[in-house]
């Protein structure tokens, strides 16, 4: 299945020169919605799994019906200051300036199983530090897995070790 067809390129968005990978038009069609989705679950259904974590917010919409799929639970990682419970907190470089990712502080159990998803693998700053979230909390990261990754962009150098598993590459 060719799902770059179901995703809308949007040329020099946010700015000249990016060209912004929209999944939007993919979500909206619930056919190719599910089928990527069911297409995930099959790459990384030989992992054994006990939990999906998705950085917010696009990890969500790709971790949270993996998770579903799969049969197991769910841990949102999210932006400083919007879990409700006490919380572990890593910070990361952006493009123009360091923003945090935070996790509950009981999220993930010690020995956990945990594939990290989200929906583009672009430099590999969120996973990375999605990546480091889960280890803090003694999980094993099994893989990654993402609707889109950016190949030029060589966001696999930062997950050295780690399994990436994508439905779609941009050159």
């Amino acid at each position: 299945m060719d799902f770059k067809e179901y995703i809308r390129v949007i040329p020099d968005f946010p700015q000249p020169g990016i060209s912004f990978k929209d999944i939007t038009t993919l979500l909206n069609d619930g056919a190719m919605y599910r089928k990527a989705v069911d297409e995930l679950k099959q790459l990384v259904s030989h992992l054994k799994i006990d939990l999906i974590a998705g950085p917010e917010a696009r990890g969500f919409v790709v971790g949270a019906p993996l998770a579903y799929a799969l049969g197991v639970g769910f841990v949102p990682i999210r932006k400083s200051g919007k879990l409700p419970y006490e919380t572990i907190e890593v910070e990361y470089d952006l493009e123009y300036g360091k923003d945090r990712l935070a996790m509950h502080s009981d999220a993930v159990k010690p020995g956990q199983n945990v594939l990290i998803a989200d929906d583009l693998l672009a430099t590999g700053g969120t996973i990375s530090t999605s990546v480091n979230l889960v280890r803090q909390l003694g999980g094993n990261v099994v893989g990654t897995a993402f609707l889109i990754e950016l190949s030029e962009l060589n966001g696999r150098k930062k997950l050295p070790e780690i399994d990436v598993f994508s439905l779609v590459k941009y050159e």
